[in-house]
């Protein structure tokens, strides 16, 4: 599988962090299959390329097998596949020109070559052609011959033409250019000498094969999976994960499906209509947020480019914007353009609407009764068009009822608040750090409350903190973590500096995750000073470096990234704590534990910070330590090391007051 080189910034050289290849181990994918792109026909298999994924049919028992990097591919966004008969192998070509050699048995072989080459020309696939042992790829520069059943480079023919396809006929060798022209030659010629390949006519077609009666197939069958890959923003609330596909920004519309998707707790999807555009006359694209009424958990609310809409049990219900509400068009008299682009319910159940580009709007609350209010602030219009701040994002109430939001247009931006109370209302346009450092032009992308009611703000420059004290000043005073070098100068770095930071999420532990335009995902330790994770594309699992929304399933400890190349996951090992350990929270699993397991075993339903003690039958201490959020989990070894008897061992809890907990058992075969 292609390793990636670990890329360091200045930062890293606080944490001593040695990146590891993680690939597939503690990560899975959410990917679409539900677009039938290519069929190859291999025996009893049917392999599938399908919404740039990958999926195989077996016709004799009916099962399907999808693949994805969390189970072997070696990449994202499937471009082409090719089956050669003689290798009996499957060849992959990802957009990004990566290549894989998938096998009978779900083996992966990785070509990296071409990937990894520095060329002036492009590097597009456009073909495959194959010929026994042999395919050849037609390329931005001519042809490259691979050894299928070796899984390598065999020849590169650098003709100076791009050709979109290729064939072997009587003796020769012929590459189609639909800019150059028909070239051919003889294969008995050394074919890596551009002078022996000749013009010989225009142009033609490639024909076509008709793999209908196999399309026909796969659009049958049905691999599970969303139905699209674009996540823009993703909750995860009431044992389910609400997502919205995002796709706009002030200036870019990407014309993204509006379609809800919502990922159940039984791993199925519910996708919700998306054919909204035949009742409203206008286009349903590029909701950029969602959420759930903490007083009706069938109650969905949706919001983006084209206005607010409601669902119910997954139904549609109705559209919200200027026709029927205080909402204002960023376009006047054009109701695809109300712009909504945050949305949040506070636990009263009152929505909160941020009403980006408006001429007399920027807050408005939907009451749980159902009413109107605007809260409507001269503080949230821009100085540079007098229209409310462009692009207003991610709101969030806190513990005190202060409605937060992120202005991350160029007009303007800046982190914004309104107590909901009174309608004061606060701008920050200029960050101050705790050592006197001033930051201007600061987009905010997210803001959230951490356990101890401080705000962790995500922005163009970093992680800023701010505590709670500091809130009600004119100009708060925010924190950049200093992370200590520990080289002996007394010097330290601020926590992520001048890194894209795009979303947040607190787990169960008080830990960070951060997502970053461009350079993966974060894990800090609740104290900050310690780096846990560097998630990349190149070095795990990750879909993209590019994150744009992170979620945590909190019961679990599986952590959602929502990518620009879909969905995915990381089981984690922090839950989040219960509030007190008894009987029917605290358990232990597998439990028990059967011969040849080789797993951790994990206690769950623990309190915040609880110590741990793990006891033979006769007293003897095999094990201790603190929980992480409320989940701890054992190797099944002694403090030496060594796996324990077959027996029962007892589970002895204290909360971190010290505070006695619960006690479980757990039964050891071995």
């Amino acid at each position: 599988m292609r390793h990636g080189c670990f890329q360091g910034i200045a930062f890293l050289l606080l944490y001593f962090f040695t990146s590891l290849p993680l690939y597939a181990s503690g990560w899975k994918d959410y990917l679409a299959y539900s677009e039938v792109q290519d069929v190859e026909k291999a025996g009893t298999l049917l392999y599938v390329q399908a919404s740039d994924g990958l999926y195989v049919y077996n016709t004799n028992d009916k099962s399907i097998t999808t693949y994805d990097k969390a189970t072997g591919l070696s990449d994202t966004h499937v471009s082409l596949i090719k089956y050669n008969r003689t290798a009996q192998r499957l060849i992959i070509v990802y957009d990004d020109s990566n290549i894989d050699i998938l096998d009978a048995n779900g083996t992966v072989t990785n070509i990296s070559d071409l990937y990894n080459a520095n060329l002036t020309t492009g590097k597009t696939v456009y073909s495959i052609y194959c010929q026994g042992r042999y395919a050849y790829l037609c390329t931005d520069f001519g042809i490259m011959k691979v050894d299928v059943s070796d899984a390598l480079i065999a020849d590169t023919y650098q003709l100076g033409i791009k050709v979109q396809w290729c064939t072997i006929a009587d003796g020769y060798i012929h590459a189609q250019s639909k800019a150059s022209g028909h070239y051919r030659a003889l294969l008995t010629d050394n074919l890596l000498d551009k002078s022996v390949w000749s013009r010989v006519g225009a142009y033609q077609a490639q024909p076509a094969e008709d793999k209908s009666a196999d399309i026909a197939v796969a659009k049958t069958l049905q691999p599970g999976g969303p139905k699209y890959n674009h996540f823009g923003k993703i909750k995860f609330k009431y044992g389910n994960l609400y997502t919205v596909g995002g796709g706009f920004a002030a200036g870019v519309e990407q014309q993204y499906p509006g379609t809800v998707q919502v990922l159940r707790s039984n791993d199925t999807w519910q996708i919700f209509p998306d054919t909204i555009n035949k009742i409203t006359g206008y286009a349903f694209l590029d909701n950029t947020d969602i959420d759930v009424d903490p007083t009706d958990t069938s109650r969905v609310l949706v919001a983006g480019r084209t206005g607010v809409y409601e669902f119910n049990r997954g139904r549609y219900v109705t559209t919200y914007n200027f026709n029927n509400t205080p909402l204002e068009s960023a376009v006047t008299g054009n109701p695809a353009y109300t712009l909504v682009e945050g949305i949040t319910f506070d636990n009263a159940g009152n929505l909160w609407l941020l009403n980006s580009g408006a001429e007399n709007q920027s807050v408005v609350e939907m009451t749980n009764a159902g009413q109107w209010v605007s809260h409507h602030s001269s503080t949230f219009i821009s100085n540079e068009n007098n229209l409310s701040l462009f692009n207003m994002v991610s709101p969030m109430v806190d513990s005190r009822g202060i409605l937060w939001f992120g202005n991350q247009h160029w007009y303007t931006p800046g982190l914004f608040a309104l107590n909901t109370s009174t309608d004061a209302a606060k701008a920050v346009t200029i960050f101050y750090n705790e050592d006197g450092t001033s930051y201007t032009d600061v987009r905010v992308h997210e803001v959230v409350e951490d356990k101890d009611n401080n705000l962790w703000v995500c922005t163009t420059k970093g992680p800023f903190y701010l505590e709670s004290s500091e809130m009600n000043n004119d100009t708060p005073v925010f924190n950049q973590i200093k992370v200590p070098r520990n080289d002996g100068t007394n010097l330290a770095d601020y926590l992520l500096t001048g890194i894209d930071i795009s979303c947040i999420a607190i787990d169960g532990a008080g830990r960070k995750w951060f997502g970053t335009n461009g350079q993966g995902a974060y894990l800090i330790s609740e104290d900050n000073y310690t780096q846990v994770q560097h998630f990349t594309a190149a070095n795990s699992g990750l879909l993209s470096d590019v994150v744009s929304s992170i979620a945590i399933n909190g019961e679990t400890g599986e952590v959602f990234f929502a990518t620009t190349n879909g969905l995915c996951s990381w089981q984690s090992d922090a839950t989040t704590p219960a509030e007190e350990m008894n009987k029917d929270k605290t358990y232990a699993y597998p439990n028990p534990v059967k011969p040849g397991y080789t797993g951790v075993i994990t206690i769950v339903g623990l309190t915040y910070d609880a110590d741990v003690k793990i006891v033979s039958s006769n007293g003897t201490l095999v094990n201790e330590g603190k929980s992480t959020g409320g989940r701890y989990e054992w190797d099944g070894n002694d403090q030496k090391g060594k796996a324990v008897a077959s027996g029962i061992y007892m589970v002895e809890t204290a909360t971190e007051t010290g505070e006695k907990g619960t006690v479980c058992k757990i039964a050891i075969v071995r």
